[in-house]
Order: C-alpha cells, then sequence, then structure tokens
C-alpha cells in the first residue's frame, strides 16, 4: 500500500521503518531532514506539504505531539484536506484529546475521507520492535482495510469503537501508567530511607500481586539513575491534561490522576521534563532527601 506518514519524532521515525520492512511504499513528511533522510535512504519519498502526502497516496498516518499539531496537519494551510479526495483514508496515530478526533473527523468526512483514531501504547522500546498496542476508534470498515498496517507496527490492534473511542481509551492507559509509575517510586523510596535495598525490594514484589508491565520497565530505570526518554515527562503531563479535561468534560472525578499531573508539573518547572517519565521518582526523593540507588544504604544517600 502507499501510505504518507506525518511525523517522524522518537516513536514515529522506527514505526515507519518498520513500515517500509514491511513492503510498503512511504512518503514522509518531517520538520526534521535529517529523520527524513533516514526514510529516504530506505526508499521512501518526501512530500513538501500534507496536502501533497494526501494527494499521492491511499492512506496517510500521522504521529504528531498533541491536538493542536494533529489540528494544523490535517485542516490547516497545506493540510490533509487541502489533497483528500472521496476514499482516502486516514489514521492519526498521535495521542489527543478525544474531542479533537471527532471534530477532524467531521470535517474530513465532509471530503469523503474515513478516519480512525489509533494511539499507541509501548514507548520507543516497542516502536522499535514493532510490539506496539493500537487502541482504535473508528467504524468497522475503515478499520477492516487499516488493521494489516496497524499491525506491521504492533502486536496488539484492538478496536474499541466509534471515532474518539481510541483516545479514550489511550488517556485510561496513561492513567494507569502514570499512577504506577508514581506507586513503584513511593515503594522504592520508601525501602531506600528505611534502609533495604530497593533492587532486592523489586526483585522480591516483581513476581507476585505489585508486579507489572510499568514496574518491570521503569524500576530498572530508576534503581540505574537511567532517564533517557522512552516517553518524556512532557508528553505524560500532555495526556493527562487531557485525561483531566475528557473527565471534567464526563462529570468523572480523578484525584489520583491530578496529584500525579501536579507532581509532574514540579518536576517539569525543575527542568526535567524531557526526561524519562520514571524520573518521578525524583519527586519522592526530594521529598525523602535520599536517592534511589540498587545498593544504596541511606547513610550513603544522604552524606
Amino acid at each position: 500500500m502507499k501510505i504518507g506518514f506525518i511525523g517522524l519524532g522518537i516513536m514515529g521515525l522506527p514505526m515507519a521503518k518498520n513500515l517500509v520492512g514491511a513492503g510498503h511504499d512511504l512518503v514522509v513528511l518531517d520538520r526534521s531532514p535529517q529523520r527524513e533522510q533516514e526514510l529516504l535512504d530506505l526508499g521512501a519519498t518526501r512530500a513538501a506539504s500534507a496536502a501533497e502526502v494526501a494527494a499521492q497516496v491511499e492512506l496517510v498516518l500521522t504521529m504528531v505531539p498533541d491536538s493542536p499539531q494533529v489540528r494544523e496537519v490535517a485542516l490547516g494551510e497545506g493540510g490533509i484536506i487541502e489533497g483528500a479526495r472521496p476514499g482516502l483514508l486516514y489514521a492519526d496515530m498521535s495521542s489527543i484529546a478525544p474531542a479533537t478526533s471527532r471534530e477532524v473527523e467531521a470535517a474530513l468526512a465532509a471530503q469523503g475521507v474515513s478516519m480512525l483514531d489509533a494511539p499507541v501504547s509501548g514507548g520507543e522500546p516497542k516502536a522499535i520492535d514493532g510490539t506496539l498496542s493500537f487502541m482504535v476508534g473508528g467504524d468497522a470498515e475503515t478499520f477492516a482495510v487499516v488493521e494489516p498496517v496497524l499491525a506491521a507496527m504492533g502486536s496488539s490492534v484492538v478496536l474499541v469503537g466509534p471515532i474518539g473511542a481510541g483516545n479514550i481509551t489511550k488517556l485510561a492507559n496513561q492513567v494507569v501508567v502514570a499512577l504506577n509509575i508514581a506507586a513503584v517510586s513511593e515503594a522504592l523510596v520508601l525501602a531506600q530511607k528505611a534502609g533495604v535495598d530497593p533492587e532486592a525490594v523489586y526483585r522480591a514484589i516483581r513476581g507476585g500481586l505489585a508486579g507489572s508491565t510499568v514496574m518491570d520497565a521503569k524500576a530498572p530505570m530508576m534503581l540505574q539513575r537511567r532517564f533517557d526518554p522512552g516517553f518524556r515527562i512532557n508528553l505524560h503531563i500532555k495526556d493527562l491534561r487531557n485525561a483531566l479535561a475528557t473527565s471534567h468534560d464526563a462529570q468523572v472525578p480523578l484525584p489520583l490522576t491530578a496529584a500525579v499531573f501536579e507532581m509532574m508539573m514540579n518536576l517539569q518547572v525543575q527542568g526535567v521534563e524531557a526526561e524519562d517519565h520514571s524520573a518521578l521518582v525524583k519527586f519522592y526523593e526530594a521529598l525523602a532527601g535520599v536517592e534511589v540507588r540498587a545498593g544504596g544504604t541511606p547513610e550513603q544517600d544522604e552524606s
């Protein structure tokens, strides 16, 4: 299939490479010529605008930071809508506000374009190895056509409801992930300050009810003081902001989500917003006056 791919960031670049590896013909667009070149070297071609991408392909995929960027790429000057034609398919893989997905879908539907919202979970490692989880909103007919393309980038592709449902599901996912990271942070800081090796605590509890995919992904990063971003704090702030806005519209209180949102905002003020969201442990470390690390002791940390 000839596919347009717009947005070659931390996630988008490896996802696009997996599509090329699966035999698809790509037309790419990104603000970074260097990232575009990586795809050109693999046989992709480049377009000058989103409209130009849309005019050349059967399916457009976008992977951009947030709602304003999706709105701009889809409906703005030089956007997808200007290159649209009846029968064009569009799947937005960004994590955005569900209301924006519905707004964009309605505008494009008037031009004969069928849209899915298909946000992903898994971070950079799973984007690289092609095992992302896709949560998809839209009609079943469009999903049936696009599903094999998404499956080239992920190990799980699930249609969860009509347009917007994908992003509601992603917001639920991000709530669970954020609260898990906060709980792991609290537990490891408690262990460190109370004089027990936090790595030993992690090994002891990971096989029980407390164990989780989040714990196995993030606890080692905390223990190794390795906060290079698989998923940045500022992106999780964006997702939790969208979750809270959506919850307010639906009249659903999210008190724990609100608390973790403020913790991450504190880290943004501290200037670590570009670090991995596992750096949430630094919020708790500052409160307790210790630093979590494998084999460390409270006395060492306070010296």
